[in-house]
């Protein structure tokens, strides 16, 4: 997930979303789940970023009905032994990227991912 600052002559937000009422076992550990009622801004772009930007890795699960959800690109939901990833908006450019895989570097290792989702709320 990128966690940069934008300039906010860039990329503006484009409507609002009120959060749904969150899965029955939504896992709060690490990850910030929606709050029913509340409004969240929503995007249809991010700011440009180049290629090796920082980011905050966050775990989330894929594998069931009572995670996060199933993924953007397939709709399907995927075991947690499986390598994926979500990214912001602008980088999961409206599913052009959908399954390619993503090299993520951390600790002086790299990893391929492949990319299923967008962390932006549907």
């Amino acid at each position: 997930m990128f966690n940069g600052r934008a300039d906010p002559n860039t990329c503006k937000p484009s409507g609002k979303i009120r959060g749904p009422k969150p899965p029955k076992a939504c896992n709060h550990q690490g990850s910030e789940c929606c709050k029913q009622g509340e409004l969240y801004d929503i995007y249809k772009c991010s700011p440009p970023v180049p290629n090796r930007t920082k980011a905050i890795l966050m775990l989330l699960n894929f594998g069931n009905e009572d995670s996060h959800g199933p993924s953007e690109c397939d709709d399907k939901f995927h075991s947690d032994k499986e390598l994926v990833v979500d990214l912001s908006t602008g980088w999961f450019n409206k599913k052009k990227r959908s399954s390619h895989l993503v090299k993520i570097y951390g600790n002086g290792k790299s990893l391929r991912l492949k990319l299923l989702t967008n962390v932006t709320p549907r």
